[in-house]
């Protein structure tokens, strides 16, 4: 049988982090950089899935699982393989028909970022599994992993998106993010990655508005709309001191930069991963002395040219 290809950028959260989870419209782009899933079906009789998972194109993990009765029969990283075996029992719950008796199944990932970049690595596995297995993206990752489901809906669009978690179902607008001031905004890494569900964890322990949601999602539709990098650096500093606040914590710019000329604002679980910020004088000079080298233009990383239909 052919063998089927299926392919999930990457994402970036700009705004309403954490927020994001209590209903607050957040505003999200894909990467250029994603994680690529072959799957092939073999008419052997044996009912097993054999899963290979590529890290830039290096062998990580190997699973055997045994599909008729969900065992696994060999692997390399037992916690891995746990959770891929818990991925697919979920899948077959939600879709009794896609794994066929007498027949075997190879599955080949590879992820195309370095893991500690925060880019998605299981939300892009979460929507390429989807996708193969046709059953619903964000019922399948909110059943293996939780969260918003914002990262979900940036893999399954391919866009920038306008995110907004409800009761009853997730709100997702495919939008344009190309502003004039692009080529302006950096994104350096921080080396230092977050814990995100210490995050979460911190952010559910307080108590919170319904007036600073909106104030948030108010910021998200501010920065799509607005076309002056002063404007766009004014809504970020906004941000960073509502959030800031909010948790008790220190920004990222009083933290690692209180000396930077421009805003700096941490994207995703603060503290680690990537932050934003723009291009001011010997910027690489003064971030490489406060020991961040990992600097990339906006158009290195993330896919600009979406088109709304």
């Amino acid at each position: 049988m052919p063998r089927e290809t299926y392919f999930s950028p990457g994402k970036l959260l700009i705004t309403s982090e954490y927020f994001v989870l209590d209903g607050a419209t957040a505003l999200a782009v894909p990467t250029i950089l994603g994680q690529e899933m072959m799957v092939e079906t073999i008419l052997d009789k044996k009912n097993l899935i054999i899963w290979k998972a590529f890290h830039e194109t290096k062998e990580w993990l190997y699973i055997k699982i045994n599909a008729k009765n969900w065992e696994i029969l060999e692997s390399n990283i037992k916690t891995s393989a746990e959770f891929v075996l818990k991925v697919f029992k979920i899948i077959n719950d939600l879709n009794p028909e896609k794994f066929l008796e007498n027949r075997s199944y190879i599955f080949e990932t590879n992820l195309q970022f370095p893991a500690n970049f925060g880019l998605g690595s299981s939300s892009t596995l979460m929507a390429n599994l989807a996708n193969w297995a046709n059953v619903n993206p964000f019922l399948l990752n909110e059943n293996s992993l939780g969260g918003s489901g914002y990262d979900i809906a940036v893999a399954e669009q391919n866009s920038a998106i306008l995110f907004q978690k409800t009761e009853r179902e997730n709100q997702v607008e495919k939008v344009e993010f190309n502003p004039p001031y692009l080529e302006d905004l950096i994104l350096i890494h921080l080396n230092q990655k977050q814990n995100s569900r210490e995050g979460i964890e911190l952010y559910r322990s307080k108590e919170k508005s319904e007036k600073l949601i909106q104030k948030f999602s108010s910021i998200s539709k501010s920065v799509l709309k607005c076309a002056d990098i002063v404007e766009f650096s004014s809504l970020m500093e906004s941000h960073e001191a509502e959030l800031s606040r909010f948790l008790g914590l220190k920004t990222v710019k009083e933290l690692h930069f209180p000396d930077c000329p421009v805003f700096v604002k941490s994207l995703g679980a603060w503290g680690g991963d990537f932050v934003l910020s723009r291009k001011f004088e010997n910027y690489k000079t003064y971030f490489q002395s406060k020991n961040f080298s990992t600097i990339f233009d906006w158009n290195e990383i993330v896919k600009t040219f979406s088109v709304c239909p």
